[in-house]
């Protein structure tokens, strides 16, 4: 099952519209090193938006499951098998 049949699974089943894994309205959690918002992590917020600017998110901002990352000299992927793939241009 790819992570598109999940969220079509999902909102058949009345759950709604499945956030991305980026979806920074629906984040509970950080994308560079999977610490929950809030808390403790204020401390370290600024280096891990530094860190988000030059990489991809490692982790799901929603769930907080690792996801799969793929770079390429003009992207980048990253995936979540429950909310998806994000894709991003390297080229500004």
């Amino acid at each position: 099952m790819t992570p598109s049949d999940v969220g079509a699974t999902v909102a058949a089943a009345g759950v709604g519209e499945v956030p991305l894994p980026d979806d920074r309205a629906h984040a509970a959690y950080c994308g560079a090193c999977g610490d929950p918002l809030g808390g403790g992590h204020d401390a370290q917020a600024p280096a891990c938006a530094r860190r988000l600017e030059l990489e991809p998110p490692r982790y799901c901002v929603v769930c907080r499951r690792r996801m799969k990352v793929q770079v390429t000299p003009g992207a980048w992927a990253a995936t979540c098998v429950v909310h998806g793939s994000v894709e991003h241009s390297t080229w500004h």
